[in-house]
């Protein structure tokens, strides 16, 4: 044969060469083909063993393995082969087909051999092999005529195994009866798109598949079949799964911004459907507040980043605004290039109707973690700190309140480790300025669904205004440093601007510890001598023979000791004020001196004959009844006289209890202020014991008193168990005067509360009570039998005047 053998010799135009062999695979005849393709005749070949002839590669194997693994059942084989015509020329690829010969008793006898070297059966197949997707053909009687090495991995079934079956006997019936697609294709001459169906793998395993079906035609365009193509779409299939069952919204784009993807959520979320929405530009669809240059998406593309949790609205299918949380993404291929963008986004609805109720709320509410770090914020208390939300969240709470209770006293703390709510507890705070700010709390317990603690809640209220309405009202009932709203000392309060601008002298009448020397400042301080000195003199605290002295003074020599001439008293006053407290205790012969100065104005030295004058406003106090003492001659009755120009009665604290808030109140700031506690008031239960009691010493003991609980209260308000005995040990007082403290009381507690006092205070007279609490005599009535108020002396619920 010619060397350079071309396409155009026989061998390659008359393709189809046949051998006849025996058992032993010996030649044993061929046709023309076979002589044409070998450049042999017969006579040479015959008797031959055609493995001779035959060059096997790979994995194939000599024809006597394959007739030892022939039978019956299995007809057909076919392997790629390399035929050897000459050894100058290379050898040519052919396609053997061996079909076994079987004699009567079903006994092995031959074979024929079939040779094709044009290779396009091989072709054919190597090309459908390297196909991805499982592919197979049938004729129009629905037997399989091929079937690739993909559906072979696919199905679990061998092409051998299933080669001239019908595809029924495969595939399950349920894809083989109405809905067999492949059948469709036949009968309507056309492709159906891709359906996932799920079919039965030979080892029983249960799975989906994804088909297209279309026609098979001949060269000249009739239908003589049908092409399926499918490939197992369980990985696809579980995460179309996986996004439809996510309960956000998830969409995908492509780089022109149309919509590629579209899950269920997305689908209940904006009331679209996803056929509705796929292919179309997503800003169409969502209308957001930011699409346009400031879409989110977008920016993830094209600046290849990721952006989390941007709160937008969108418009849903009915066009009403849906608040989401949206988070974006790029999208890549698996060569790591950007294709396109993801978005997720979240129904803030129902988040945001509570966070429009809490930004509603006029108080500041903020939550804690167990680890005091803030985790929401409201409007109110972004208004009332000066910190804005973005920067309170995360914070822990100390940092952004610097509240007078952070620390052990924290009311927060507290709720979380009892697991019970705090309430009303008025504290300060500091806002971003370093401002303090007085506010009111209530702390509770953040809970889950399942009753775990997991945080806590704080509610607070901007005392600002009411503390300055409380200034106002400490105004209207302060008298320079004395505070009183009883009715008797504001009617004193509107007699002192005149009293103290008259020069005449003044008997200040009161029980130990009620202010007298208050009231004796303040005449000092809005008189016309408050430029000049103010001079207080204890009579009782200095004995009969240093007091004469004291008073007026003493000239060198006057007696042993006195070296050097010393001015009195009388004189340090000269021109101001002379304040003699406990006039009452001065002896008799002091008595006397002192009823010249009244009378003359003048005075003299111990020591001296020299008359002094003296330009002193002279005003006196004393806690004895002074006309007690004239009439036991203990107290020269003209002194008296000259002293009882101007006289000022100042009633003990058991008979102005109202006045004790305020004075409670006073006391706090004061020693707030000297001992650097942050104290802000007194709680219910601890003003109601100190209410009930009747204060011997007066004003001097309830500061005690006051003093006292600042000892042991670190902070927030005094409570019952922080006052002295016996008011810590519960303080005893009849049953109609008991006041609960369990809890914050209601405004019918509260009032009934006050209404008792008032009438206890006014020892149970109607008309007095009335205009204290500035009601009507019939509305106290219906008050008194609404809450079942009686006296507790008489049983009855009124007494007159």
């Amino acid at each position: 044969m010619n060397k350079n053998l071309s396409r155009e010799h026989p061998v390659f135009q008359n393709t189809l060469a046949v051998f006849s062999l025996d058992r032993d695979c010996r030649i044993i005849g061929l046709n023309k083909n076979a002589e044409l393709l070998t450049g042999r005749p017969l006579g040479e070949l015959f008797g031959k063993s055609m493995d001779e002839l035959l060059l096997f590669k790979g994995q194939t194997v000599n024809l006597a393995e394959l007739f030892s693994q022939a039978d019956w059942e299995q007809s057909l084989s076919r392997q790629s082969l390399l035929l050897q015509t000459d050894q100058e020329i290379r050898p040519i690829d052919v396609l053997a087909t061996v079909t076994p010969l079987w004699d009567r008793h079903r006994a092995l006898c031959g074979a024929l051999v079939t040779l094709d070297s044009t290779n396009e059966s091989l072709y054919h197949q190597l090309l459908l092999d390297s196909v991805s997707e499982g592919v197979l053909t049938v004729n129009r009687d629905m037997e399989i005529i091929s079937f690739n090495r993909a559906a072979e991995a696919i199905t679990g079934w061998k092409t051998e195994e299933i080669l001239g079956k019908n595809c029924q006997d495969v595939f399950p019936e349920e894809l083989c009866e109405n809905g067999c697609l492949i059948r469709s294709s036949i009968e309507r001459e056309q492709s159906f798109a891709a359906q996932t169906v799920f079919m039965t793998h030979k080892d029983g395993r249960f799975f989906p598949l994804s088909l297209t079906s279309s026609p098979l035609y001949d060269l000249n365009g009739k239908v003589i079949g049908g092409v399926q193509t499918f490939h197992d779409c369980s990985d696809s299939l579980n995460n179309a799964l996986i996004l439809a069952s996510v309960a956000d919204g998830v969409f995908t784009i492509d780089r022109n911004r149309t919509i590629t993807s579209f899950n269920r959520a997305a689908e209940s979320i904006t009331g679209w459907k996803q056929e509705e929405v796929i292919g179309k530009p997503c800003n169409e669809i969502f209308h957001s507040s930011v699409c346009g240059s400031d879409c989110m998406l977008m920016k993830a593309i094209d600046r290849n980043n990721m952006y989390i949790d941007r709160s937008i609205f969108i418009k849903g299918k009915a066009g009403n605004s849906i608040p989401v949380t949206i988070s974006s993404a790029p999208l890549f291929d698996d060569f790591g290039n950007i294709i396109g963008g993801i978005e997720t986004f979240r129904d803030n609805t129902s988040s945001i109707r509570e966070s429009l109720i809490l930004d509603s709320i006029a108080d500041g509410v903020f939550t804690v973690d167990r680890n005091w770090n803030i985790t929401s914020f409201n409007r109110a208390a972004e208004e009332i700190t000066g910190w804005s939300r973005e920067d309170a969240m995360g914070m822990s709470c100390s940092d952004i309140f610097h509240s007078s209770i952070c620390g052990k006293n924290c009311a927060i703390a507290e709720s979380l480790y009892s697991g019970k709510p705090v309430a009303n507890r008025s504290i300060t705070i500091r806002n971003s300025q370093g401002e303090k700010v007085p506010i009111s709390i209530s702390a509770a317990p953040l809970t889950d669904h399942e009753g775990n603690i997991i945080g806590g809640v704080e509610t607070f209220r901007d005392l600002t205004a009411i503390t300055s309405l409380r200034q106002q009202l400490s105004q209207k009932y302060t008298f320079d440093a004395i505070i009183s709203k009883s009715a008797a000392m504001q009617r004193l309060f509107n007699i002192l601007p005149e009293i103290a601008r008259s020069p005449s002298t003044v008997l200040i009448l009161g029980e130990s510890g009620t202010g007298k020397e208050l009231v004796a400042r303040a005449l000092y301080n809005a008189s016309e001598r408050k430029d000049k000195p103010f001079v207080v003199v204890n009579c009782a605290a200095l004995p009969e023979t240093l007091l004469e002295s004291e008073l007026f003074g003493y000239k060198a020599g006057a007696f042993t000791d006195a070296r050097k001439d010393k001015i009195g008293r009388f004189a340090a006053a000269e021109g101001g004020t002379l304040f003699l407290d406990e006039i009452g205790d001065i002896p008799g012969a002091v008595q006397v001196k002192l009823l010249r100065v009244l009378q003359e104005k003048v005075y003299e030295p111990l020591g001296s004959n020299t008359p002094v004058k003296a330009d002193v406003r002279i005003i006196t106090a004393t806690n004895r009844n002074l006309q007690a003492l004239v009439k036991e001659g203990a107290f020269r009755d003209d002194l008296f006289y000259r002293l009882n120009v101007v006289k000022i009665n100042l009633p003990p604290l058991r008979e102005r209890k109202e006045d004790i808030p305020l004075l409670i109140d006073h006391f706090i700031k004061k020693y707030s202020a000297q001992q650097g506690k942050d104290i802000v008031g007194i709680s219910s239960g601890a003003l109601a014991i100190l209410m009930r009691y009747d204060y011997p010493g007066n004003i001097r003991e309830l500061e005690n008193i006051v003093e006292y609980s600042f000892i042991l209260c670190e902070g927030g308000y005094i409570q019952p168990q922080h006052l002295p005995e016996p008011f810590a040990a519960g303080f005893e007082q009849p049953a109609s005067r008991a006041v609960q403290d369990d809890g914050p009381q209601t405004l019918e507690e509260i009032e009934k509360q006050a209404i008792i006092l008032s009438l206890e205070r006014n020892r149970w007279r109607k008309m007095a009570t009335c205009r204290e609490l500035a009601i009507s005599k019939d509305t106290l009535r219906r008050k008194i039998e609404r809450y079942g108020i009686h006296n507790p002396l008489t049983g009855e619920a009124e007494q007159e005047e």
